[in-house]
């Protein structure tokens, strides 16, 4: 095909328009990960998320053909997710608890097809991936520094110190069990000093945890850290990380784990310790929450009581502490099912990369991180009421674009007459290689 000047117009044009969405995309993500309006009240009264948020779409509308991905090509995940919506809208229409707050909620979590359509169109080669995957992997050990600074002394179990998606002290435990996968992968990818800066986060996320005394996020990080142990440590011959990891746990645990060891006691005691008290009666009430949720889904099972209506519903003015009973209570079992097969989708896609042999180094660290975090997701999901918060939608979102990248990678290898191997070993491995892979990642 003949080049033209009218040709490279376009082609700069698309270029720039590309650029453009990609910076709102990732301005997008900075302000929702790190939420700077919560911990610097000087700009609190700015709507920096819906700045973001509407910057990324409509320079990706008007931007004609930024990506090189189509429509048509939005993979099954995607479907998935948009259908929930659409069962989520319908609920809120015919709650019998409150239309009006399901819909304005529905419509504030509608905002999430947004962004995961604009991740997979937008994210289109492994430099872009790690860039936004970085947002996140930066973010939670900063929103940890500062909630352990402003809330140790004045709010127990840092409950409170920051607000939104932070504000309680399970949420905060969940998140910091799905991004230390990406900052574990980070801290292996950096060189020398720049290691440090990880190892630090990574101590203060630890730290922060313990100190959120959540049960849930306990055992969600023992399951996400034995399968990022298990991809980093083991299978990537690192078995200093498994004796180093060890070691940091039982330090946190001996230092600051005393409530954390009184909350999981109250489970099988029945001690009537002062100490322990809240956290028994925690643990009563969500038993409580759990059956009220199931009188729900026997007496709405199509469609549910709306979107965040099981507040008002328990009577207790508390959401149901398990994802699943949430997402059945309040968007009925056919919105369950739309929820479960879009994750079962992410699943897919890690599982066809891990059989890969042949991908670089710098991929498979990717590919463990994203198995490790969306593993921690599926078990913390029955311990805490995530159904609408971003960060597992992203990481399905990372799954589509890395595989799409690996797939246009294979096409492209194709069409130049050399197909990619299947060696019986990753290919960063294999004699004759370069020994620093790193250089070479997919997609470049």
């Amino acid at each position: 095909m003949t080049t033209t000047p009218f040709n490279g117009l376009r082609q700069n044009q698309r270029l720039k328009s590309a650029g453009t969405a990609f910076f709102w995309l990732a301005a997008f993500f900075i302000i929702y990960c790190a939420r700077p309006e919560d911990w610097i009240p000087a700009i609190g009264i700015v709507p920096l998320a819906k700045i973001t948020g509407i910057g990324a779409f409509l320079a990706f509308l008007f931007g004609t053909g930024v990506g090189k991905r189509k429509f048509r090509e939005l993979p099954s995940e995607a479907h998935f997710l948009l259908g929930m919506i659409v069962v989520l809208m319908i609920s809120a229409l015919l709650s019998p608890v409150w239309k009006g707050g399901a819909l304005t909620r529905t419509m504030d979590f509608a905002k999430v097809f947004v962004a995961w359509a604009l991740v997979f169109f937008l994210i289109t080669d492994i430099k872009k991936l790690r860039s936004i995957i970085f947002i996140q992997a930066a973010a939670v050990p900063l929103i940890c520094i500062v909630s352990i600074a402003k809330g140790r002394a004045s709010h127990p179990r840092l409950d409170g110190v920051l607000g939104g998606i932070y504000s309680n002290p399970n949420d905060l435990a969940f998140a910091i069990v799905l991004s230390l996968p990406f900052c574990f992968m980070f801290m292996l990818t950096a060189r020398g000093i720049r290691k440090l800066p990880w190892i630090v986060g990574m101590l203060a996320m630890g730290a922060a945890l313990v100190l959120t005394e959540s049960r849930g996020g306990f055992i969600t990080l023992i399951v996400a850290g034995a399968v990022a142990l298990w991809h980093f440590g083991v299978k990537g011959k690192r078995l200093h990380l498994i004796a180093a990891t060890g070691l940091v746990g039982i330090i946190l645990l001996g230092v600051a784990g005393g409530p954390l060891k009184e909350r999981f006691a109250t489970i099988w005691s029945d001690d009537a310790d002062p100490q322990q008290s809240a956290a028994l009666g925690s643990y009563e009430q969500r038993k409580y929450l759990m059956r009220r949720a199931l009188e729900g889904i026997e007496h709405y099972p199509i469609f549910g009581i709306g979107a965040r209506n099981f507040e008002v519903y328990s009577l207790q003015w508390r959401e149901v502490h398990m994802t699943y009973l949430q997402i059945a209570v309040e968007g009925g079992l056919l919105s369950l099912i739309l929820y479960l097969m879009f994750f079962a989708r992410g699943f897919r896609n890690l599982r066809v990369l891990l059989k890969r042999k042949d991908l670089d180094k710098e991929t498979v660290l990717i590919v463990g991180a994203l198995h490790s975090s969306l593993i921690g997701f599926v078990v913390g999901a029955v311990f805490s009421p995530e159904a609408y918060v971003y960060f597992p939608y992203f990481s399905v979102a990372y799954t589509s674009a890395l595989w799409a990248i690996v797939k246009r990678n294979d096409a492209l290898k194709a069409a130049s007459g050399s197909p990619p191997p299947t060696p019986s070993r990753p290919a960063w491995q294999l004699p004759g290689r370069q020994a620093n892979p790193d250089r070479v990642p997919v997609g470049q």
